[in-house]
């Protein structure tokens, strides 16, 4: 028998659970509301220098494209925002304060989050609670910096020079930029903790490696049709968003390995 046995995570009762869930969400809100607070004082700083900044051909993306090949080169990207709903501008203000909240305040939530699954864990595990905030927060920002300098920018030239004839002009409305702008950056944000997501399923014996490797093909092919939903319809966009997705993939497949083979070593040590 093994003498360093793991100590047995904590028994909670229903009420216990509740409580501290309440705790969670309340801790978790209040992080978003100060960080939502922060956006909402300095709106137009966010808008004319971050939301607006993808719909100019000197964003840096287009520079690089640039320096790339000048056939990549952003000449211009014709469209002009407008606000068609009286109460348009003030939703925009309060909507893109909360998103821009969520994602100020995502090491935090991760941290409260940590604190809520902290008793049902066991001791050893405990200890690497500061591995999985820090490690889940870079990834989160990683996905969140991909959507808004990648594809972002692709999905805004792609849509701002397509047209169906000349004689329709570019004019977007607020909501609809708006829509683009914070779904793509927080999707992604929320795509990149994909080895976070796969750690607690196997952790949970959901997932294994082996099962990751054998449907691999067939992650493949979503890969490539979310590749294609979340970006204009062209081979290099797509191949630009599918390689770091398939890289979040195989590195999901060794975290899987990785805990699947702690598991093992642990039923074995304790037998």
């Amino acid at each position: 028998m093994n003498n360093t046995q793991q100590t047995e995570p904590k028994e909670m009762g229903i009420l216990e659970h509740l409580n501290d869930l309440r705790k969670f969400l309340f801790h978790s809100a209040l992080g978003v509301a100060v960080g939502a607070i922060i956006v909402a004082m300095n709106i137009q700083y966010v808008y004319d220098h971050i939301i607006f900044a993808p719909k100019n051909p000197n964003f840096i993306t287009y520079k690089l494209f640039c320096k790339i090949s000048d056939a990549l080169c952003i000449k211009e990207i014709p469209i002009h925002i407008i606000n068609r709903q009286m109460s348009g501008q003030f939703s925009a203000h309060i909507w893109t304060s909360i998103i821009f909240g969520i994602i100020i305040a995502f090491p935090y939530i991760i941290f409260e989050l940590w604190k809520f699954i902290k008793p049902a864990l066991y001791e050893n595990e405990k200890k690497q609670g500061f591995y999985f905030i820090v490690i889940s927060s870079i990834l989160f920002l990683m996905g969140v910096l991909f959507g808004y300098y990648v594809i972002t920018p692709l999905s805004v030239n792609f849509l701002g020079n397509y047209f169906v004839t000349s004689e329709i002009v570019n004019n977007i409305d607020l909501a609809s930029y708006n829509s683009l702008v914070r779904t793509t950056v927080l999707a992604n944000g929320i795509v990149f903790e994909l080895p976070i997501i796969i750690f607690f399923l196997a952790r949970m014996g959901i997932v294994t490696d082996k099962f990751m490797k054998a449907n691999r093909k067939y992650a493949i092919i979503i890969v490539l049709l979310l590749a294609a939903v979340i970006t204009p319809p062209d081979i290099v966009s797509q191949i630009i968003v599918a390689i770091p997705l398939m890289i979040l993939y195989e590195v999901s497949i060794y975290i899987a390995k990785i805990v699947g083979k702690k598991e093992t070593d642990d039923i074995v040590s304790q037998s």
